[in-house]
């Protein structure tokens, strides 16, 4: 059985703390920090499709971070946000192509039967559980939206 990505993350830490990898290892203890927090803050055990969603999202917060730091002129702070991002990256399934996603789109909206921007939240409902931490979901969610739009016209 392929192992959860949680379970990827505390074998990373074992090795991690073995190698004195200290910027990977602090990276990495935040990973699993935010997945307890949710455990317990929900009182859930999370899914793949979840752990993805806060991969995604701690990604995209350093993204963030990444912006402010060069518009300030601090560039180490920016590089320090480059590796996690790195290490981040490292737990999440490989990205698709942007054909793939294309198709993973075009296939989204044929089963929904969209045909205007109004069936929007019908394709995204198909297209999350499959693209989660494998696409920016603002990038896909950009492409159904221009793909309805010029349907609508």
């Amino acid at each position: 059985m392929a192992k959860s990505i949680k379970e990827q993350v505390q074998e990373e830490m074992k090795l991690a703390m073995r190698a004195q990898d200290k910027p990977r290892l602090g990276i990495i203890r935040l990973i699993l920090s935010e997945f307890k927090r949710i455990e317990v803050d929900e009182r859930i055990v999370l899914d793949e499709t979840r752990e993805l969603a806060i991969l995604d999202k701690m990604q995209k917060q350093r993204r963030d971070s990444i912006e402010q730091f060069t518009a300030a002129g601090r560039n180490e702070l920016a590089d320090q946000e480059k590796f996690e991002i790195e290490v981040i990256q490292s737990f999440k399934p490989a990205a698709l192509s942007e054909q793939e996603i294309q198709q993973m789109v075009d296939a989204a909206i044929k089963e929904s039967n969209a045909v205007s921007i109004q069936d929007m939240a019908k394709v995204m409902t198909i297209l999350k559980p499959k693209l989660q931490g494998r696409a920016d979901m603002g990038q896909v969610s950009a492409k159904v939206k221009t793909l309805l739009g010029s349907a609508g016209n």
